[in-house]
């Protein structure tokens, strides 16, 4: 039997970028890994898409954030900047317990939004 879900989510971007100074750094290593940080740079679209792809991912696991941890999520990009997803810990032992094996992931956002979904298939 083929097993697929889904999972979407929608981002503020100005919620991001009004992130207090003082915790913005906090924030950022806490969510992010060094990798999706060097591809966010200072692009608040970009953090509030990947964030957005992390909470789609969760949402598709059928755990959310908190069962699982943001770093365990991992949104790079491949050599034509498309969306890649890594798995690891909890959220790639949830994906392996559901038998989802592949997974596409996309991103848009507006001036003012992000969004995100993301597909999982297996059997």
């Amino acid at each position: 039997m083929t097993v697929l879900r889904t999972g979407i989510d929608l981002v503020e971007i100005a919620r991001l970028e009004r992130l207090n100074p003082a915790i913005r750094a906090r924030f950022m290593q806490r969510v992010f890994s060094a990798a999706e940080q060097e591809i966010i740079g200072q692009a608040w679209q970009s953090a509030a898409g990947r964030f957005a792809a992390k909470e789609a991912v969760s949402k598709a696991l059928g755990g959310g954030i908190g069962e699982m941890g943001w770093q365990d999520i991992e949104i790079l990009q491949d050599e034509n900047n498309m969306p890649t997803l890594q798995l690891h810990g909890v959220a790639e032992e949830k994906a392996a317990e559901l038998g989802l094996t592949a997974w596409s992931v996309s991103i848009t956002h507006s001036r003012a939004y992000a969004a995100a979904v993301a597909v999982g298939i297996g059997s």
